[in-house]
């Protein structure tokens, strides 16, 4: 509905913030859901989501974060903080959120190659030391930049 109607877009954003954590969850899945379509949506709100990311402790929330923040256009600076917050994610209790930031950061390496090496480096480093849920998902990704 939000992709065919984009003015709805800022009331998933708003829902975002709110205080029921069931409506943050389910405006998360609507909003990463549409921006896998347009991901235009999300550039008006850079900033504002940069800012949800390191301060959201909701694992439905951080989750959808980690995977609608590399499709947002970032500059150098927004670029760094992405990263450094999808590195903390992989420190986070819930293996849905670890693995989301691992998908997270190889998008935004395939958008920006400055950042593979690093991010192949975390990768490799999960591959062996993760969780088995992280080990597979990092041999996925590492696949992806690296074919046999």
């Amino acid at each position: 509905m939000v992709v065919r109607n984009p003015e709805l877009f800022p009331g998933l954003i708003e829902g975002l913030w709110s205080e029921e954590p069931l409506v943050r969850m389910r405006a998360a899945d609507a909003a990463e859901k549409a921006t896998r379509i347009n991901r235009e949506l999300l550039q008006p709100y850079r900033n504002a989501l940069l800012g949800l990311m390191a301060e959201t402790t909701q694992k439905e929330l951080r989750w959808h974060l980690a995977v609608m923040v590399p499709r947002l256009p970032l500059n150098y600076r927004q670029r760094q903080r992405a990263v450094r917050l999808l590195n903390s994610y992989l420190e986070d209790r819930s293996s849905i959120v670890k693995n989301f930031a691992l998908q997270g950061l190889a998008n935004l390496a395939r958008a920006h190659p400055d950042l593979l090496p690093p991010v192949i480096d975390v990768l490799r480093q999960s591959a062996r030391n993760g969780t088995p849920a992280m080990k597979a998902r990092s041999r996925r990704l590492l696949l992806s930049f690296c074919p046999i």
